[in-house]
């Protein structure tokens, strides 16, 4: 597995520890319909900004939650084109903010499946960063069945990215099962982990994951999320949420549409860091496993 860093054109930003950046987190309900979904998305996005957001994170399939698995397939889009894409830029550049798409149906070699891709967009309407989901869900319990393998190819890439907010390293939902993803990602200040948990997986785990990565990282986690109940008869548990490096719940919207906005602090995460210093504790990367036969 490589590691990406889409950070090429954006290192010179580094956190200011002379202001707490304002970021949102955004929940919603889609549905099939993509350009009803975009409407939703984007009275989010402005409701965000009108409380000075400035990164604005939308959860996994807010483009699009088909009445069947393979509806993706009837909206997916080429890099760098189609109407998802053209309105995250648009929407960046013409709002001046960071845009997360949580996650844009993107071709891929394979014609029956697609990419499921994060997709970052800096305030001048530029994309900066893609990151391809690696770990797809599956579940069978009950009248739960999901296998996203049969729709959407993997990817193979860990993907971070500075920012004026921090080094921000990516993820998508079902990855949140996998702490090894973001030990690749080295040290990076903010976590974006769009989803759509199920109710049943969500209720069992969802807070309890995104606080664990928090920790583990001494990061902040922002975690949007869908949440309710779908025209494809889908429940999604919601609860997106905002954590901070020690595993505190800043701010969380249970249920509903909407979204959550909190300021970040980068004083206190460097005295967090400092305080507990785990990162710099690590030992197991650095050691060369061996088995006694």
């Amino acid at each position: 597995m490589s590691k990406s860093n889409g950070s090429a054109n954006y290192a010179e930003f580094a956190p200011s520890y002379e202001h707490k950046p304002v970021v949102s987190a955004i929940q919603m309900a889609s549905g099939p319909s993509v350009d009803a979904n975009l409407e939703e998305a984007l009275r989010h996005i402005e409701e965000a900004v009108s409380q000075n957001a400035r990164l604005v994170v939308l959860p996994e399939y807010f483009c699009v939650m088909g009445m069947k698995d393979t509806d993706k397939l009837q909206v997916v889009e080429h890099p760098g084109e189609g109407p998802i894409q053209h309105f995250l830029g648009e929407t960046a550049k013409r709002l001046g903010i960071w845009l997360v798409g949580g996650s844009v149906p993107l071709v891929s070699p394979d014609p029956d499946k697609v990419y499921n891709s994060c997709l970052v967009y800096a305030d001048d309407g530029k994309q900066v960063a893609r990151y391809d989901k690696i770990h797809l869900f599956g579940l069978s319990m009950g009248k739960e069945n999901y296998t996203e393998s049969k729709t959407i190819q993997a990817g193979d890439r860990v993907v971070t990215l500075d920012s004026p907010f921090g080094r921000i390293g990516l993820s998508i939902c079902y990855d949140l099962r996998f702490p090894e993803l973001y030990r690749e990602m080295g040290d990076v200040d903010v976590i974006l982990a769009p989803a759509a948990f199920t109710a049943v997986t969500g209720k069992a785990h969802w807070e309890i994951l995104v606080r664990a990565r928090a920790i583990e990282n001494l990061a902040y986690v922002i975690a949007p999320a869908q949440g309710g109940y779908h025209v494809n008869g889908r429940e999604t548990n919601g609860d997106t949420m905002i954590v901070d490096p020690w595993g505190g719940i800043v701010k969380r919207l249970p249920r509903g549409a909407g979204t959550v906005v909190a300021q970040l602090d980068p004083k206190y995460q460097a005295r967090m860091r400092d305080s507990l210093p785990a990162l710099r504790h690590r030992k197991l990367g650095s050691f060369n496993m061996s088995t006694n036969n």
